[in-house]
């Protein structure tokens, strides 16, 4: 019953609006899409381009196999040593606490590296992991 302060209920609600919502991002997720490589073809998104060429690196020709150098990154902090990795090429990187207590390294620059593998100077392939084993810079 309306006794005329309050206004009646509204049917229907804020339901439309989400479905709304929803149906809007589809559109936009599959218009996203359109290009891509898929059952109908298409010229497919666009490659990343290739991190420039590190000069100090020497390529390094291994059983007829493209592989780089591995710099050498023992004592640097944690940060660091990644970094130069990266810039040589190497981008999957494994991080270990080397004395033993599973601990995870959540300030780079708090860790220095105390050995690596593959090591430094030996040549391997981009996609090597790469194991740092690392202490904490007071320890």
């Amino acid at each position: 019953m309306n006794d005329g302060a309050t206004p009646p209920p509204k049917k229907g609600g804020a339901a439309p609006f989400v479905l709304g919502g929803v149906v809007l991002l589809a559109v936009i997720g599959f218009a996203a899409m359109d290009g891509e490589d898929g059952p109908e073809g298409g010229t497919g998104p666009s490659p990343t381009a290739p991190p420039p060429p590190v000069t100090a690196i020497e390529r390094v020709e291994d059983s007829g196999t493209a592989a780089l150098a591995v710099p050498n990154v023992v004592g640097m902090n944690h940060q660091q040593a990644q970094d130069t990795l990266q810039a040589a090429g190497f981008y999957r990187l494994q991080e270990v606490d080397a004395t033993g207590q599973g601990r995870m390294l959540l300030w780079d620059r708090n860790w220095r590296v105390v050995s690596q593998t593959p090591a430094a100077g030996s040549a391997a392939a981009p996609d090597t992991t790469v194991t740092l084993r690392s202490k904490k810079a007071n320890e």
